[in-house]
This record gives C-alpha cells, sequence and structure tokens, in this order.
C-alpha cells in the first residue's frame, strides 16, 4: 500500500530567518495522522537566511541526520566538532545521553537550504557521537545509494536506529529497484524534481508512506533527487 503526502499538506513555520516544512508534527505544528512513519520521526525542509541559524539548543535520545541541498551549515557541537556541512555531505549525530549544539549560516548572500531528519534509536543512554561522510553525485547516478545504516555498511555513516538511508538522483531513462521486507515500512521523500514511485507520479517535496509491500520501483525521473528509508515498523 502506497499512500501520497502532498507537499502543499505539510506542516509549515515563517519565522523570518527560517522557513520549514515539517512533514510530520513538530513544534508548533500537529497532526495526529503524521507523528512520524515507523521510527522516522522528523524531516524538516529548512531555508536559513545569510548570517542566521539555530542557537545552542540541546538533543538528547535521537538520531539526527542533517542533508544539505544548497549553501553550507556551519555546525559546532560540545562534542567538540566544528564543521561545515555542504551539499553532499551526510552529517549523523548521536544525542545518546545527552548533546549541545548550533548550527548556522554564515554566508553574507546566500540561503543554507537542507533537511532535518530525525530517526528514534534503538538503544537509549549511549555516549553521544557525531560522524560526517561525502557522497559524490557520481554515486548517487541512476541508483540508490546507502548512506546511512545500523552497521555502517558500504561506507555509510553509522546510526543507532533500526533504519537505514538511501539517496539516488535519477534523470530520464534512469531507473533505481529496491526490495522491501513488507513487515517493514518505507518512506519516499522527494528532495526535488518529479519521479515516478511504483507508478505513481510524484513532484518536488511530496512523500509516498509504503507499507506491505515487497519492492520500490523508481522511473521516469526529471531531474529528481530523492531519499529512500527502510524503516521498523
Amino acid at each position: 500500500m502506497l499512500t501520497i503526502r502532498k507537499s502543499q499538506d505539510r506542516g509549515h513555520a515563517d519565522h523570518g530567518w527560517l522557513k520549514s516544512h515539517h512533514s510530520f508534527s513538530f513544534a508548533g505544528y500537529m497532526d495526529p495522522k503524521y507523528m512520524g512513519w515507523g521510527n522516522l520521526r522528523v524531516i524538516n525542509e529548512d531555508t536559513i537566511t545569510p548570517g542566521a541559524g539555530f542557537g545552542t539548543h540541546g538533543h538528547r535520545d535521537m538520531e539526527i541526520i542533517s542533508y544539505v541541498l544548497q549553501g553550507e551549515l556551519a555546525h559546532r557541537d560540545t562534542m567538540g566538532n566544528v564543521k561545515a556541512i555542504p551539499p553532499g555531505d551526510v552529517q549523523r549525530m548521536s544525542a545518546g545521553r545527552g548533546v549541545q549544539h548550533s548550527e548556522f549560516n554564515h554566508a553574507d548572500n546566500a540561503s543554507t537550504h537542507f533537511l532535518q531528519i530525525w530517526i528514534e534509536p534503538n538503544v537509549k543512554g549511549i555516549q553521544p557521537s557525531y560522524e560526517q561522510k561525502s557522497f559524490a553525485e557520481s554515486e548517487k547516478r541512476g541508483t540508490l545509494r546507502l548512506v546511512a545504516s545500523p552497521d555502517g555498511a558500504q561506507d555509510s555513516v553509522t546510526i543507532h536506529a533500526d533504519a537505514a538511508l538511501y539517496a539516488g538522483l535519477l534523470d530520464g531513462d534512469e531507473s533505481a529497484t529496491l526490495a522491501l521486507n513488507p513487515a517493514r515500512k518505507s518512506y519516499v521523500h522527494l528532495v526535488s524534481g518529479a519521479l515516478e514511485v511504483n507508478g505513481t507520479a510524484l513532484s518536488t517535496g511530496d512523500a509516498a508512506l509504503i507499507e506491505n509491500e515487497s519492492a520500490l520501483t523508481l522511473r521516469h525521473g526529471k531531474q529528481a533527487e530523492v531519499l529512500v528509508f527502510d524503516l521498523a515498523a
């Protein structure tokens, strides 16, 4: 079964310096039908204006992934990490027993556009940790590249959660398939462009919530960038 979540149906917040679209209930946006999907809890599409950002704040017992689409995200945390996250990089922060961090756009004249993703961990109270890896466009072109997994397979970042995340770039005749476990859940988020997911058309910002399916087929992409999640039910 495949359920489409249209981009315009997401929650929206405009704080001036930050414009955010919420795929699931978050902060002031609440929809009992969209509290998460499996162990995927948050996908926020955030755009930060030049010179602005999130001041120091805390997280606990959550696997947090940042996926930058445009611009650069400056990260600083209480573990001693001071990092710049450009497009193509995947950042993973395991909040564990507690961590403080900030995220800023230090550019003078360019916005930072990124996805903030939260996945519920399968173990709590662990030592906080950080990981960041770069994935070239060529690795995602015409395929689904594993970028986050529980065991760091295929040189992906390691998350402390029963989940996997794939990223792909599909255009024209390019297609990608993924075997699914019908006992689990899957989630497809179309970052940009247009794409058919198991024969159903998606546009930029749309998502597909999938359950009781054994295969995923992505095709007929038009400059599509897509994220695919394999999730615990």
